[in-house]
């Protein structure tokens, strides 16, 4: 009886196993999954270049070449499978961080650009970086998501110099953090700059904030 009973167990823990397994790969977009998070995959790589397919949220050949190209540029393995970190690169929904509703996807995109532009400086300051993102997504001149914000060509200079790509500073979780629940800093600025290093001549001719740190902070 306790061996038939220790086999039933161990017939439902490899069951359990199994259907993780399954629900674990089936919860990856890959060629021939369908749905609203493939349209969804499509749309934002369509937006940033790297897909010229229909946004019919099926998972082709094309869709496939798309996310591999974002994945190479992304420092990601190339396979061309939209699992959790490729869908958080994206900046696609995961679980909620409990910060006013935004994803943790938003979140730790949000941090890892902190603590790419504003490594170093003081806590306010990145915060206000942070606000900036998030001022961005409200304001009608960008995109409204993070991840929209975040990747728009030319938008960063970190995303293509390789800081993007470095550690994240434990201080830029609690920044992103508080510029998801609405903290800002920045006085409502929607670009900042460093004077010491900025070599446009138009970002100059924005309206100044503040100044926090190494960043001016404009409208």
């Amino acid at each position: 009886m306790k061996k038939r009973i220790l086999g039933v167990v161990g017939a439902i823990i490899i069951i359990c196993i199994i259907s993780g397994a399954i629900l674990s790969v089936s919860a990856l977009s890959k060629i021939g999954s369908r749905g609203s998070e493939v349209r969804n995959i499509q749309t934002r790589l369509k937006n940033w270049g790297y897909y010229s397919g229909a946004v019919d949220g099926i998972y082709g050949t094309k869709t496939r070449d798309a996310v591999k190209a974002f994945q190479k540029k992304n420092g990601l393995k190339a396979d061309g499978i939209a699992g959790p970190a490729t869908l958080q690169k994206i900046g696609l929904p995961s679980t909620n961080t409990g910060a006013s509703g935004y994803a943790s996807s938003d979140y730790y995109l949000l941090a890892r650009l902190i603590s790419a532009e504003a490594r170093g400086e003081p806590y306010t300051g990145q915060v206000a970086v942070g606000a900036v993102v998030m001022n961005r997504t409200e304001h009608p001149s960008f995109p409204d998501t993070v991840a929209g914000v975040i990747y728009q060509k030319g938008a960063f200079s970190c995303l293509d110099d390789g800081q993007f790509d470095k550690p994240v500073a434990d201080s830029a979780y609690s920044a992103a953090r508080d510029a998801l629940n609405g903290y800002d800093p920045s006085g409502g600025a929607i670009y900042y700059f460093n004077p010491s290093t900025a070599t446009s001549s138009w970002i100059w001719s924005r309206p100044l904030i503040k100044t926090i740190g190494k960043h001016r902070f404009c409208r």
